[in-house]
């Protein structure tokens, strides 16, 4: 499915810039990587995914952690940038209030989006033009435990998920 969009139009990074993005760690945010967590104070969020940037395994890279916790506070803007690093395979990022979503091989049956603009259904191959890159953009409204996957059949089963949490203010 990712050869058939890889052409498609839209925004692209180079490798070079995904990968920079992808390490860094995000303004208001703190990174406890023995703990795979990434904690964000502020009610501005704004942080890049890449969807399997170290292939053959499928995750998502946050902050050059894998499939780390997400933390936020209740209330918080967050925009996330998601680049697809992938060379030969779609990849989406749903947040997701269904929890089980991820063992499911087709969640994107299962993994309606937790908000209002919390889904990115998938993006295609990178080529020589460079990575696709999409942003969601949404308000963490409602405390709780939620799960960022990729809905693609069998990738969230994969490895592709992590948590994120809403932290009542």
């Amino acid at each position: 499915m990712g050869s058939l969009f890889a052409n498609a139009p839209g925004p692209r990074l180079s490798a070079s810039e995904a990968t920079r993005l992808g390490e860094a760690v995000p303004s208001g945010a703190v990174a406890e990587v023995s703990a795979y967590r990434l904690t964000f104070s502020g009610k501005s969020v704004s942080f890049t995914v890449l969807a399997s940037p170290s292939m053959p395994q499928e995750n998502f890279e946050i902050a050059g952690m894998v499939d780390p916790a997400v933390v936020v506070p209740q209330g918080a803007q967050v925009t996330i940038q998601f680049v697809n690093a992938d060379t030969d395979m779609a990849h989406g990022l749903v947040v997701t209030a269904n929890t089980g979503a991820a063992s499911s091989p087709m969640p994107m049956m299962a993994a309606a989006p937790a908000f209002s603009g919390a889904a990115l259904w998938f993006l295609g191959d990178a080529t020589s033009a460079g990575m696709h890159t999409g942003t969601l953009s949404f308000t963490a409204t409602n405390a709780g435990t939620y799960e960022y996957l990729c809905p693609v059949p069998g990738h969230a089963e994969e490895g592709m998920a992590g948590s994120f949490v809403v932290e009542a203010n």
